[in-house]
């Protein structure tokens, strides 16, 4: 079946949203976000149509709507962290919208993003590990500078000082592997989910294949039943027109036609 004006708007639509969600965006860029809730009316108006697409289709429509959503929701968090782990969890589309596309453009969209987060929390990191660097050297040269002539006392603070700064290296570290931790644990959770959404999925599909074929059997085997009714009809009404027409010649012989 032919798409319908409705669908071929919804696809134009969904392909330019796909282009502006690879585009490096400004914060201040509203266009996206209004281009996904004119989606969401039109997949809404697609679903009450008479003559609307597969449910395959749709269900391929509504993924890459929630996807852009989802997108642009894991974008207005503040931590980079939050964001890789909304991002994590996105299900990009699994065919490409237009002909032209060799992979899904959402897939495309979703490694770009990916990436972009990863290295933002790398950024983040390393500024962290900087900065904490930079004030502990500012700090022992502070303290060395302004250090008494006797040596014991000097010799003392350096001490203080050096071991001030290995504990902020210390502490640092520990909750850069506390953060890393986290992250992992998110990311197997999310990977639990997924999978026992696949399997969930898969075992609806098992299931409804079963269904399909039980119903086929049943449909044979009516198909059948109703012709053996048919043939059995027929031959009654055959009998009974044999009767009948038997029954008239007899009538007529017996009572011959009066004079």
């Amino acid at each position: 079946m032919a798409p319908t004006r409705l669908e071929l708007n919804l696809m134009r639509l969904l392909s330019r949203c796909e282009a502006l969600a690879a585009e490096r965006r400004d914060p201040e860029e509203w266009r996206l976000e209004k281009y996904v809730a004119a989606l969401e009316d039109m997949l809404r108006e697609l679903k009450k149509q008479s003559s609307k697409p597969a449910p395959e289709l749709l269900n391929e429509y509504s993924r890459k709507v929630d996807f852009l959503k989802g997108l642009l929701e894991a974008e207005k968090l503040s931590s980079s962290t939050e964001k890789a782990l909304a991002n994590q969890l996105l299900a990009p589309g699994r065919t490409p919208t237009t002909a032209k596309e060799r992979t899904p453009a959402t897939k495309t969209v979703h490694l770009q993003t990916k990436a972009r987060c990863t290295g933002q929390m790398r950024s983040e990191l390393l500024g962290t590990v900087c900065s904490v660097v930079s004030a502990a050297a500012a700090l022992h040269v502070v303290l060395v500078l302004g250090l008494p002539s006797d040596e014991k006392q000097s010799a003392v603070e350096l001490d203080a000082v050096l071991q001030h700064h290995q504990d902020m290296q210390e502490k640092l570290a520990e909750e850069m592997l506390s953060l890393a931790r986290s992250l992992k644990n998110n990311t197997l959770a999310a990977q639990n989910v997924i999978k026992q959404d696949n399997q969930t999925l898969s075992h609806s599909l098992r299931m409804a294949d079963q269904n399909f074929e039980k119903l086929k059997d049943e449909s044979d085997r009516l198909e059948q039943h109703a012709k053996k009714s048919v043939n059995w009809l027929l031959w009654i009404m055959l009998i009974i027109v044999c009767f009948i027409f038997i029954s008239m010649i007899l009538f007529i012989r017996i009572f011959p036609k009066l004079k």
